[in-house]
Parts: structure tokens; sequence; C-alpha cells
């Protein structure tokens, strides 16, 4: 080829660049341009910049044509963005995509529609996660819209001809809002809809026919309203269908066999109804996924229903089903539920006989299940979770349950299993919960166990011999069941990363009380009663700085009982302890003597002690001066020089003017610095009382795992977080006013609540004050709070720990929901510990938690069903040495027994809506995340049942 040519072939290829590619010289109209710097000015925008970036094709969130000559996608999510900015937008002729989700949009007013309306190329609105309010708008033109998003917003009112023009809707989302009426039906008029999601609203009424003619539905998704009658018999005419969610409404009557028409239906779910009869034979064809959950079915379940090769999830929990479990399962399964019937039989020992099988959860509680464990469980690799709970099981545990290297939870418990732990068991590396109380095992605990145990339940067997020392290598474990036993020995020292409960009551232990259990400041829970456990009682067990309840009845303990801080509730029943307010004022010269001698040799020994303190304070302080300790007592050098009251950084949060004048940080400090000015502790909190110059009174509280909280290099991300929570508007949320970080701790401030902590009133000095109107108006209130904090246009804002305790009252019928700073600021990976440490408080802990490990909203659900439990019984969360969640399910039969009777006898009207709030309160507790409504939802019942 001769260079004449190669000249020729260059200049023909930039030439059919010239003419084909004007795209790199071309530039929007002057109109386009125009637009885009006006929103410019008008949003504040940091990225969109004239000067910086004069082509508004390159700013963020925009999107050009190839060209660049035409705006066509605009993405303006989380940028508090107003209503007033919307019609702009519509001055884009070309605009096909506009997201302005996640924002502050209040309304769209009409000047939006009108324009924006006769955008022919316009395909897709996005308005979600904002605060809109009012009825659904009329959407007049807009012919060429596709998808239009509404979720998560206010929006109230019937629907009826709004979006019938959409001749090209394909998607409709308007879930989590408060619409009511009947399911609308006028959907555009071209019927081209595939998609339509309405979960979590009001509507009412049955499922309309008239839904059945738009052939082209993919996703019907009306989970969480209001929702009656039968599902249509020909629900088959869908047939294009492929997700299906009935869940969360009260439709009845039987599942319709027709359903397995549907070739294309993959995932069906119909759970927390009121539906009957069988499960339809057959109706597993071609679903991966099957949720019916919460019903009434009963009879069997059919042969063949887990044997579909494409079948994924089955989960038919909480019904009345009858007869064995099937014997053919997928390969595919992953998660099977079945617990909470009445099956019989044994358990399958063939559920993992092919190689590959992917089952991961089986649950098979709280059934009639007899005969052994079948020793080819162990053959499933994959098992993550093995729940086989509260069924007629007998004979041993089968050693080869230890193959099950993936498992990480095993609930064994109340069966009538025998013989002695296999040790094949306890050294499952990744078992995190392993519970198989309360049944007839014998034998020693294992003398080793994985260390990523985080809660063993051993409770209610027969097990002897002592505890192995080796317990204390277990660095993670929260909770430790070990009463009702045959336990003897020496007690060694115990893990400190403890938290949640220590049992060893109704054992053989005798002896001293080791004062070694002063050591776990983290724990809550302390049961020693009904041993042989002789002498005093250590002044140690002081220092357990989270310690809410001892129990020590039922010992052969004696002296004077050490001064335990006022939120702890101590047991010496059956003991010759001595309160403070036993012993005399005025004593024999004898006695006086004695008495002499007692407080001289306290004396010395409070001296000693302080001694020791001052020194090892000193070590610490000199070795990690400037990290945080945890401790909540005054950490002082033996010079004196008191580190935590040296301020790194303070900051004051609200805009409030008398807020402002009366906040002393100096003040603050110095009654934080005083025990005396604890009001009450929570799991993560100890609130003091702070008394400014001026006379007015905040809430001091310190952060007492301040070990998880962000560190000094990043204490700007801390204030930041808290200036966030501190713009929150809502009467039902505590909101903060200021911030101190010292050394050793952090502080946050806020208004002083006379009244307590609602586990004060209920459970406290206040008993009884409370009236079932204040009790309910509690309970909305605390729901207003939380609907709001999960609502929040940033995503959810969860409780770490949501208790009785964290709640607080402005008045008896005015609750404040606490502690909401936790979620934001605590930061498990400073931790020393794990994440499993924000489990929460004792009886308010999810069920999942033990192998999610994660905090989420269904979470904050089940520990507000917990609270609602309170309300309606008036007893704590922990009642008679039970979970009041499982304490109410024993008692279920007769609900007038666990209903508070100061309350409920008032009057029938008030029993009747207790009641009401009772199956609200259940199904909040539900042991299904999925089960369990939303917030929003919740407090929607709540409305109802006035």
């Amino acid at each position: 080829m001769n260079m004449n040519m190669v000249r020729y072939e260059y200049t023909t290829t930039l030439l059919v660049m010239f003419l084909f590619c004007p795209m790199v010289f071309s530039f929007l109209s002057q109109n386009q341009t125009q637009t885009m710097n006006t929103l410019s000015n008008l949003l504040n925008i940091p990225d969109w910049n004239t000067n910086k970036h004069p082509n508004p094709c390159t700013w963020k969130g925009v999107t050009c044509d190839l060209s660049n000559s035409s705006v066509i996608k605009i993405v303006l999510s989380g940028l508090s963005l107003s209503s007033q900015s919307l019609p702009v937008f519509c001055k884009i002729e070309t605009l096909q995509h506009l997201d302005v989700s996640n924002n502050l949009l209040d309304s769209i007013p009409d000047g939006f529609i009108s324009a924006c309306g006769k955008i022919e190329s316009l395909k897709l609105l996005n308005f979600s996660r904002n605060v809109l309010n009012g009825v659904l708008p009329t959407f007049h033109g807009f012919g060429g819209l596709e998808s239009l998003d509404m979720s998560f917003n206010n929006l109230k009112g019937s629907i009826g001809l709004q979006l019938d023009g959409m001749v090209s809707l394909k998607s409709l989302d308007l879930s989590n809002n408060t619409f009511t009426g009947k399911i609308p039906t006028n959907l555009g008029r071209s019927m081209v809809l595939e998609q339509l999601v309405l979960s979590n609203n009001h509507f009412q009424g049955t499922i309309p026919e008239q839904i059945l003619s738009y052939r082209n539905l993919t996703v019907i998704d009306f989970k969480a309203n209001d929702l009656s009658g039968f599902i249509p018999s020909n629900i088959d005419n869908l047939s294009k269908l492929e997700f299906l969610s009935l869940s969360s409404n009260k439709l009845i009557g039987k599942i319709p066999m027709t359903i397995m028409n549907i070739t294309s239906l993959g995932r069906f779910a119909a759970n927390q109804n009121q539906f009957t009869g069988p499960v339809p034979f057959g109706i597993t064809k071609y679903l991966s996924s099957l949720d019916l959950s919460y019903n009434h079915l009963s009879e069997s379940i059919p042969e063949g229903l887990l044997s579909p090769p494409q079948l994924v999830l089955v989960d038919l929990s909480y019904n009345r089903l009858q007869g064995p479990v099937p014997v053919n399962i997928s390969h595919s399964l992953v998660r099977l539920r079945l617990g909470r019937n009445s099956l019989t039989g044994e358990v399958p020992s063939s559920t993992c006989n092919e190689a590959g099988h992917n089952l991961t959860y089986i649950e098979l509680d709280n059934n009639q299940l007899t005969g052994l464990i079948p020793p080819e469980l162990g053959s499933c690799k994959k098992l993550a979770l093995l729940n086989l709970a509260e069924n007629q099981l007998t004979g041993a545990l089968p050693p080869e349950l230890g193959n099950l290297s993936s498992l990480q939870v095993l609930k064994l418990q109340m069966n009538k299993l025998n013989g002695t732990i296999p040790i094949q068991i306890s050294q499952l590396q990744k078992l995190s919960t392993l519970n198989l109380s309360q049944n007839s095992l014998d034998g020693p605990i294992p003398s080793e166990m994985t260390t990523n145990l985080t809660l063993l339940y051993l409770q209610g067997n027969k097990l002897n011999g002592s505890i192995p020392p080796s317990i204390e290598n277990l660095g993670q474990l929260l909770e430790l069941q070990l009463g009702e036993n045959q336990l003897s020995g020496e007690i060694p020292k115990m893990p400190l990363s403890l938290q949640i409960a220590l049992n060893l009551s109704s054992n053989h232990f005798s002896g001293n009380i080791p004062s070694s259990f002063g050591d776990l400041v983290n724990l809550e829970v302390l049961d020693l009663s009904n041993n042989n456990f002789s002498g005093e009682i250590p002044v140690s067990l002081t220092k357990m700085a989270a310690l809410t309840q001892l129990q020590l009845s039922n010992n052969r303990l004696s002296g004077e009982l050490p001064s335990f801080g006022s939120y702890v509730n101590v047991d010496t029943r059956g003991t010759d302890v001595k309160k403070n307010s036993d012993i005399p004022v005025k004593n024999s010269p004898r006695a006086e003597k004695s008495g002499k001698s007692v407080v001289a040799a306290v004396l010395i020994a409070i001296a000693a002690a302080i001694f020791v303190v001052g020194v090892v304070t000193l070590l610490v302080v000199l070795l990690s001066r400037h990290y945080c300790r945890g401790n909540n007592e005054r950490v002082q050098a033996s010079e004196g020089e008191n580190f935590d009251l040296q301020i790194i950084q303070s900051n004051l949060l609200t805009s409030n003017g008398i807020h402002r004048s009366n906040i002393d940080f100096s003040k603050t400090m110095e009654a934080v610095a005083e025990t005396s000015n604890v009001t009450q502790k929570t799991k993560f909190s100890t609130y003091y009382k702070a008394i400014m110059p001026s006379g007015s009174i905040y809430f001091a509280k310190k952060l007492n795992w301040c070990d998880k909280i962000f560190p000094v290099s990043s204490l700007d991300r801390f204030g930041k977080e808290l200036e966030v929570l501190a713009k929150l508007n809502n009467s039902n949320v505590m909101i903060p006013l200021g911030y101190i970080v010292s050394t050793n701790n952090a502080y946050i401030l806020y208004e002083f609540l006379s009244n307590g902590s609602l586990f004060d009133v209920l459970h406290g000095s206040m008993e009884n004050s409370l009236d079932w109107a204040s009790r309910y108006s509690i309970a909305v209130g605390v729901a207003q709070g939380l609907s709001f904090l999960h609502g929040c246009a940033s995503g959810p804002i969860l409780l770490l720990d949501l208790s009785s305790k964290s709640i607080m009252l402005k008045s008896l019928k005015e609750p404040l929901v606490g502690d909401i700073e936790h979620y934001k600021v605590i930061d498990p990976s400073k931790s020393t510990g794990s994440f499993s440490a924000v489990a929460g408080s004792v009886g308010y802990i999810p069920p999942e938690y033990a192998y999610t490990m994660r905090v989420t909203t269904a979470g904050n659900v089940y520990s507000f069903g917990v609270i609602l439990l309170e309300l309606l019984t008036g007893k704590p969360a922990v009642t008679e040495g039970t979970e009041l969640v499982k304490w109410v399910s024993r008692n279920s039969r007769n609900q007038d027994h666990f209903l508070d009777l100061n309350v409920s006898r008032t009057s029938q009207a008030v029993r009747n809506q207790m009641l009401a709030i009772l199956e609200i309160a259940l199904v909040c507790v539900s042991t299904s995340t999925d089960a369990r409504p939303k917030m929003k939802t919740v407090l929607r019942m709540l409305l109802n049942a006035r």
C-alpha cells in the first residue's frame, strides 16, 4: 500500500467522523443551557458549577444523549430539594428520566403536572421517599410515561381516575403511603401495566376482578393492607405473573388450585392471613419461593411439595398442619420452615441424601415429632441453622452433627434427649448459638468449646461435674445458662464478654461467691439462687456497672448487703443477708464495740482497696490515657488529677436561644463527676442530672460503651452525626441539644424529664400509677416516634437498645423515644469486642439476632412488641425468671391471666381494647421477621384499636 493510499484512507476516516459523529462538537441548546443554569442557581448543588464546568452534561446526576445536544436524564436523590423547584425541570423538553427521590418534596405543584405532562419523551418519574402529603394528583397528559414511583410518602385518600390517562404506564409503585378505599383498577387505558406495587397502605375490600384484565402483569404486591375476601379463582388469567404477594391482610378461604397453572410464577407469599383448608397439591410445581406461614391451613403436607428442582424457599410455619414431614426434598431448597404446626412422625433421614445439597436453614420446631435425630443430617454440609426444638425427640445427640462445618445455630431444647454432649458438636467452629436446654442430658460440660459461641443454653438438664476452666476463653459469649443441673465444684473465671445473663441457679455450688464476678462489668443479670453459697456477698459485685438483676435467694449467705445502685434488683430471700435498713440504730455496748471493729475493718479494707485502685489506675492512665475506659466511676490518677474532666471538644447543637444561654459545659462536667447525680442507666448510657447556674436542669448522658464511639481522629464525624439528629423534629423523640467529648468519655445533653423512664413508672416506685388511657397514649406515642425514625428520608434510624428504660416520659401520657444516637455514633469496628455487644437488653432482643447479628427495623418492631406486653401485663421484660414473650406464650390460652388486673377490670370496654392491643403485640413479637408489620402499619393498627 502506497503513501497516497494511506493519506486517502486517513482523510476519509476523518471525514466520516465529522459527518457521523457530531457529538464531539455539539453543545446543549441555548434554552436547555439557560434552564440548567437556572436550576443550578435555584438548587445550590455544589457539583453544579457553571464557572468550573460550563457544560451541564458533565454535572453529577445529569445524562445527555450521545451527541451531548440534549439532557435526557436527571437524578437528584438525597439533596433536600423542595417542591418549588419542580416546574423548572419541565422546561427541558427532551427529558426522559427524572429521579427526585429521597428529598423534602411535600407536594407536586400544578405547574409541574401541566408542563411535564406535555413532554412526550418523559418515561420515568421517581418521587419516592419524600414527604408528599394530601391526595394523589391527577396526571393529565404524560402519554409516554412508563414508570411512576411515589412510594414512601404520606399520600392519602382513595384512587379513582387520577392515573387512567397514562396510556403507556407499565410500572406503578404507591407503596408505603396511607391510601384508603378499594384497590384502584383504572391504571392506564391501554392496560399495558406490568408491575403494580401497593403494599403498606390502608386499601380495603376484596381483590378486584378488574385487575385480572391487566394480562401483562408480572408483579403484584398488595401486602400489608386491609384486604378481605378470597383470592379470585381465575387468578391464572394473569399468565405472565412472576411475583405475587398478598401477605399481612385479612384474606380468607382456600388457596386456589389455579395458582399452579401460572407457569411463570416464581414467588408467592400469602403469609399472615386467615386462609384455611389444605396446601394445594402441586402448588410448588413452578415456584421458587412459597410463604404461607401464619394462617390456619390444615391437613397434611402434600407429598412432593418439597421436591421440584427449582424450589428454594418453603415457609409453612404457624399453621395447623398434620402428618409427616415430606421425605423427598429438592437439592436446590435453601430454607425449610415448618415450625409451629402439629406434624408427627420422624425427622426425615433422607433430608440431604444428594451430593451438593443447598439446604441452609431447617426449622421443624414446636411440632410433635418423635424418634431419634437422624445422624444423616450430618451430611447437610451447608446447614447454618438447625431448629428441632420443642418436639418429642429421644435418644442421644448424634456425633455426626459435628460434620456440619457451616452450622451457626443449633436449637434442640425442650425435647427428651439423653446421653452426653458430643465434643464434636461443641467444637463446631462457626457455631454461635447452642441451645440444648430442658432435656435429660447428663455427664460433664465439654472441656473444649468453639470460641465463636455467643449464646450457650444448657439449663434444665442433668449435667454434673464442674464448669470447665476453658469457659473463660469464650471471648464472644453474651449469655450463659447453666441453671437447673447438678453442677458443683469450683467456679472458674467467666468470659468478660458476658452481657445478657449468667445463670448458675439450682445447682450444687458451695463456698464463697467468686469475687471475680465483679469483673463482668457488662453483665445485666446474675442468677446464683438455689445453691449452697455461704459467707458474705463480695463487695466487688457492686463494680458490675450494667447489672440490673442479682438473684441470690435460697443460699446460706450472711453479712450485710453491699450498696448497689437503685437500678439493681437484688433478691436475697431465703438467706441471712441483712440490708442496711435491717441494722439497728442503737446497739448494746458490746454490739457497739463489735460494730466499731466491723467499721474499722471496713475502713481498712476500703483504704486498701483505694490504694490498689490508685496504683492500678495510675498504670492504666500511663498506658492508655487517650483510650476510652468504659468505666462508670471517676477515673483518677494518684496525684488527684481528673483526666475525665478535661474537655477535648464541645458543641451546642440546638438553635433554641433559651437552651443555648442555659447550658454550661463546665457545670455539666461537675455534675457527671458525682455518682449521686445518676438518675438511671440503660444498656449503653448513664443519665446524670445536671443543674445549670440558671437553675435549669438537663440530662447529661454518658455513653457507657465509649470504647465503641468514634475515636479522637473521627470526632468531626461524631459531631456531624449528632448535628443531623439535632435537626429532627418529632414530639415523641428525644432530640440532642449539645455534646461534650472528654479524655475518657462522651456526653450528650437533653432536656430533663422529671418523670423518668417508662420502666421506672411501670415497675418502680410509681407502680400501678398508669391507667389504661395513659398506657394506650404511651403506646401510640412510642409507635409514632419509631415510625418517624424508621421513615427518615435519609434512611431509617434504628435503636440498638429499644426497651422501657429508653422510653422517657414528658408526662404520664407523653413518651419520648431516647437513645436514638447509638446507631449513628457507635462504631463496632473500633470496639475491643464484637458487634454482638449491641444485642440490646435481655428480654427485648429479637430471636433472629442470634444468627444474623444485624440490627434491623423488624428487630425494633419486636422490641416494641415487648414494650406493648409490658404495658398490657404490668410485668417487666423478664418475669418469673422467663422472658415476657415466652411467659405470655405459655399462658396464651388464658388471656385474662396475664392482663394487668388493676387495669383490665376497670371496664369491659377497657378489657376489649387491651385484648385488641394484645393481638398487635403478638404480631410484633412473631419469630418470623417477615410476619412482623412495619412500624407505620403498627401505628395504624394501634389507632384503629381505639
